[in-house]
């Protein structure tokens, strides 16, 4: 499991992007400031997720500064609420590998980790997923079938992986909702049944089972 250092001293946007980066498997720790950070450097860390103003004396920058004393090749993503080229410039001749200005999407913040995780450290990556006949390349984020690609929506393809990685777990209708759509997503849960359904019809091997009052979980094979 890789391991993701975050630190960010917005309390509750630090607890929202925790709860998303340990729904993708990555283990998680968390600091609000740049000197527990800099303490905490020599650890195992796979990725740091640095926010540039922090609530202490030390930035975001003096924490990579400290980083790449230690370790030249660990990657790191800068986050800031200044949309300004001088930061990202700055922040990329310190030795960041991307930059993302607040207020950002937790979900898209996850899909820059997973894309510099496998760029990074693609030879420890398994990323091709078998079930029955298909195989799910979390990579390319693309199903093959038979030698096909299955043309899948986005939240098509979140759903699959997300039974997938979880065969035999029974999730509750909130928890897709959660897990595909995100927490600040407000609607009804009957758009699960609809995904599910639009899922099965392009996936019919895909023994997806309907646990009644409960939601569904996809069988093993």
């Amino acid at each position: 499991m890789y391991t993701i250092c975050l630190v960010e001293d917005e309390k509750d946007l630090s607890n929202v992007v925790r709860a998303y980066l340990e729904r993708a498997e990555y283990e998680v720790v968390c600091f609000a400031n740049g000197s527990d950070a800099i303490n905490y450097i020599g650890n195992k860390v796979d990725l740091w997720i640095l926010d540039i103003m922090l609530g202490d004396d030390i930035n975001g920058y003096d924490v990579i500064k400290a980083i790449r004393e230690k370790d030249a090749n660990v990657p790191v993503i800068f986050t800031s609420a200044r949309d300004q080229d001088l930061d990202r410039i700055f922040g990329l001749e310190l030795g960041s590998d991307d930059y993302m200005t607040k207020p950002y999407s937790s979900k898209e913040l996850v899909l820059r980790v997973n894309n510099i995780i496998k760029r990074v450290y693609k030879d420890n990556d398994n990323s091709i997923i078998t079930y029955d006949d298909y195989q799910i390349n979390q990579d390319k984020r693309v199903v093959i079938y038979k030698d096909k690609e299955l043309k899948l929506t986005t939240l098509e393809f979140d759903l699959v992986l997300l039974f997938v990685q979880n065969k035999g777990k029974c999730f509750q209708r909130e928890e897709i909702l959660q897990s595909v759509w995100g927490e600040d997503y407000f609607g009804n849960d009957r758009v699960v049944d609809d995904l599910v359904r639009r899922v099965r019809k392009k996936l019919s091997k895909l023994k997806i089972e309907a646990v009644y009052g409960y939601g569904y979980r996809l069988l093993w094979m």
